[in-house]
């Protein structure tokens, strides 16, 4: 199954070097150096990535780097982790919580025990931290893309590709997560503006590509008449494009993704996706730890940082500069 093999790949390599970047022995554990613990939202390529940035910075800045994994999307999965990071007392605690709301009391907790914290990708409570407002407004700084903007381009990219009009859907995760939350939003404020454009109920399917292709399978046999799909994050982009597939309707159903997933050039460049929104996680994680190694040693950092994105399409998707920006394991 498309899912089941990618995260088993995934996740065995997450654990192996979560695990590797705790031991004692690793070439981490030099006291005389901060520690800096990134705690992802699961396993997956945009994680990978971001780890890979934060490496680059964790050398630059001379701070120890700890990194583990959760196997799936859940607070279930993550919070065990994170309380035993906050047993471990880093300096600073980089994490991308998984629900906006369910991730404020835990990591309260990691900062009333004096850990710095940095949110990455996602948010908790409304994302406006430093306010002096609210009850989540702890956080020295969130550092991402902007997901409500991304949605606004999204739209505006599948009604182009669909001659702005037609039936449309957006496939997601689940509710309650900061990132993709904002980027239905956004996708759902720019479809306003295009009234020949019907927009039908969005589908969930909890980070399962399995079911993110079943989806596509059950809304077109209620609308024969379907024009494009938005997948609003990793998952739910490879699992509708590949709905699409297996529904041999490449090219006429048209899908926009978020998230530059591996082998995502081939999809583009075959036409079953006409465009995906590229972030740049390897930035997140490097802005991270710079940011964590600047707040430990007391400088003042931003409260928010953009990251940006880029736009992958048949018109640039072959040039070599566009590569560094397609996700890897």
């Amino acid at each position: 199954m498309l899912r089941t093999a990618l995260r088993r790949l995934m996740v065995s390599s997450a654990i192996a070097m979560g695990a590797l970047a705790a031991l004692p022995g690793s070439a981490y554990a030099d006291a005389a150096h901060p520690v800096v613990a990134l705690l992802p939202g699961t396993a997956d390529p945009f994680y990978f990535t971001m780890q890979r940035g934060a490496e680059r910075a964790a050398k630059e800045t001379r701070v120890q780097l700890l990194f583990q994994v959760p196997k799936a999307w859940n607070t279930t999965e993550q919070v065990p982790i994170l309380k035993a990071l906050i047993a471990k007392h880093p300096d600073v605690l980089l994490v991308s919580p998984v629900d906006k709301q369910q991730l404020i009391a835990p990591l309260k907790e990691a900062a009333d025990a004096g850990i710095k914290v940095i949110t990455v990708d996602t948010y908790i409570g409304d994302g406006h931290y430093q306010t002096g407002k609210g009850n989540a407004d702890f956080p020295l700084s969130y550092i991402a893309s902007d997901n409500l903007e991304g949605g606004h381009v999204a739209a505006r990219a599948l009604a182009k590709a669909i001659g702005d009009k037609g039936t449309v859907y957006c496939e997601n995760n689940k509710p309650g997560i900061s990132s993709t939350d904002a980027r239905v939003q956004g996708f759902m404020d720019e479809m306003k503006k295009h009234p020949n454009i019907k927009v039908l109920e969005t589908q969930y399917n909890e980070d399962d590509a399995n079911r993110a292709a079943a989806h596509v399978a059950a809304v077109l046999a209620r609308n024969p008449d379907l024009s494009g799909v938005f997948g609003a994050n990793t998952f739910s982009g490879s699992g509708a494009a590949q709905g699409v597939k297996t529904a041999g309707k490449q090219g006429q159903i048209k899908v926009v993704v978020f998230d530059a997933v591996p082998g995502i050039d081939d999809k583009i460049s075959s036409g079953l996706v006409s465009i995906a929104i590229a972030q740049r996680p390897y930035d997140m994680g490097y802005y991270a730890v710079k940011f964590a190694a600047d707040a430990i040693r007391g400088k003042k950092i931003p409260a928010y940082q953009s990251t940006g994105f880029v736009v992958l399409d048949k018109s640039n998707i072959d040039m070599p500069e566009m590569k560094v920006y397609i996700y890897s394991n």
